[in-house]
Formats: structure tokens, sequence, C-alpha cells
């Protein structure tokens, strides 16, 4: 049975949508060992349906590298502990990027060959249920070509797991699909993957095709990726603001919104951002899923849901094995 560790502290709605998320998932599966940290007082509906971890602190989102690592009494860092401990499997919190990355890296380790870890999350496409895994939104702020190159290696590597897809597609962020296009660490990403000669390294993408539905992995370096994640969330929200007003503006609009409401019902379900299930930290040995810091409880169960699809793919080992450090 997979062990979970959750941590319950540190979202902006508090631990409540947590618990709810935990019993939500307890009601609909068996699967999982719940192990959930924070302050017991505010976790008694789980009492005898999980583990109950007593914390008393919270990661402040301002926290240095040296006071997150002090801080032993953070609900994020037992958390974290339960999986560098091998006590649990995996890690999922709403907390602090920043921290979390923190903890993530120096605890539970990069796996070996790795040059630096990278956030991945999956977006939805204009394909239904195709998912393109964009790589890194904002690990780093700063990262070299052979970073950049290694992030298109680990997003086709965990592709071709979680989905069980023999032919991946890869491409590099870009502002040209020219190969002579690109930031300078981008130009030079390119060439490396060139001239391993990857069958599944397919060139540059521009940031307005990367969610066509053609792409399975889009790999950048931090910056840019947490530049354009956050651009298409704000843009969806900016569209669906528009769009809503546009629906209520008079009469004659009402009537038509409520004619249109199975498919405007549709498609907020295909776009809704609670389905994308956060971020996984990739390039580590265990499974750490970063939750949207905003989460309610649907959004924190499909991050969950998240993190368990994830340890039940062969991604850890097929990564160890391809960096040559498997057991």
């Amino acid at each position: 049975m997979i062990k979970l560790a959750v941590d319950a502290m540190g979202g902006d709605l508090g631990s409540k949508i947590v618990v709810d998320a935990v019993l939500n998932y307890l009601n609909e599966h068996n699967d999982v060992e719940f192990y959930v940290v924070g302050k017991k007082e505010e976790l008694t509906a789980l009492e005898g349906k999980a583990n109950i971890v007593d914390a008393r602190d919270v990661m402040g989102m301002e926290d240095g590298a040296l006071s997150i690592l002090r801080k032993k009494e953070t609900s994020m860092n037992k958390a974290v502990e339960l999986v560098s401990s091998s006590q649990c499997d995996g890690v999922v919190s709403c907390g602090s990027t920043g921290a979390f990355l923190t903890l993530a890296t120096l605890k539970v380790k990069l796996i070996p060959g790795v040059k630096r870890a990278a956030l991945g999350t999956f977006m939805p496409t204009l394909v239904e249920g195709k998912y393109t895994l964009i790589l890194d939104v904002g690990a780093s702020n700063e990262n070299n070509a052979e970073q950049i190159a290694q992030f298109a290696e680990i997003g086709e590597c965990v592709y071709r797991n979680v989905y069980k897809k023999d032919a991946v597609n890869v491409y590099l962020l870009s502002n040209g699909a020219e190969e002579h296009k690109g930031c300078p660490e981008g130009k030079e990403a390119y060439q490396i993957l060139k001239n391993h000669q990857y069958p599944w390294f397919k060139g540059n993408m521009e940031a307005k095709e990367c969610l066509n539905g053609s792409v399975d992995v889009l790999a950048t370096g931090g910056y840019a990726g947490n530049v354009l994640l956050k651009s298409i969330e704000g843009t969806a929200m900016m569209v669906s603001s528009l769009l809503k007003e546009s629906l209520y503006m008079n009469l004659r609009t009402k009537i038509g919104a409520k004619i249109a409401y199975p498919a405007l019902k549709n498609l907020k379900k295909r776009i809704d951002p609670s389905k994308g299930g956060g971020a996984c930290l990739m390039g580590i040995n265990k499974v750490c899923v970063k939750a949207h810091g905003n989460a309610n409880a649907r959004a924190f169960q499909t991050a969950i849901e998240y993190a368990i699809n994830m340890i039940n793919s062969p991604m850890i080992d097929s990564l160890k094995e391809k960096y040559g450090t498997k057991d």
C-alpha cells in the first residue's frame, strides 16, 4: 500500500481543505495510507482514518534557506522528513514553493546524475484528455544549457512512463521554430539535444502553439517556464471574466447563456485549474508534489491523485536507470 505524507498547513485556505480532500479520497479509494502533518486539534476528523503527525509551526513564505532547515517543527519539514526517512513514498504540500523545493532537494536529494531538479506540470490542451508536460516552471530562476537539455531528457522519460507512450515528442520553448531562434542558453541546449540525435527531440516551439494538443513535453529554463505558466493562468482568468461579463450583460445575453449552459459547463470542466494537480519536482529520489497555494479541497484531492499516479508509475526507477544509479 502506498504511504503518502500530506502537509496540512501553509495553504491560503487552511487545514480544513486538506482534511476534506483526504476524507473525500478515502471515501472513494482504500489504496493509500495517509500521514497528515499539522496541528492535531485541526485534524480530529481524520482520527482512525489517517495517521496524524502533530506539528505546531508553519513555514513562512519569506523564510530563507537557513531558516527553512532550522524550523524543525513546521508541518512541511516534518512531512518531507517522512519521505527522506523512507517512511512514506511521496509528499504533497500547498505551502511555500521556495521552502518546499529547498527541503525536498536537500533532504530527499537529487537522483545522482541529475544536474538540477525541475518543477513539471501537466497542462490541458485543445485535445480533450491530452496534457502537455511543461518543465521547468519555476524551480530555478537561472538555468544553463546543460540543465535545460537535461530537463528535456527528464520530461521525455517522465511522459513516457506516466502515459505509457513509446513515441514521445519533446520541444524547447523558444521565440520561433527555427533552429537559430531562442535565448543563448536555449540555442546551446538545442545543439546539445541535436548532437545526441534523440529521435524524440523535435526542435523549437513557440508559446502560442504549446497547448494545441500536438506537444507532449515542452522544456525550458525555470524563469521562462514560470512566466509562461502564469501568463496562461492569467489569460484564462481574463477570458473567463470577460465571458461571464458578456453573458450577463442584458436579458438577451442571459437567455443565450441559459441556452448555451451545457456547452459552457463542458468548457469550464475542460479548463478547470483544479484538474492540473499542481507541479511535481522531477529529478529527485521520491515523488514530491507542490499543490497550488490557493487550492480548494477538490484541487488538493487532485494533487493527491496526481502524486499517487506518479508513485505508481515507474518514473523514478526509469530516471535512475537512465542515469545509471538504479539499485
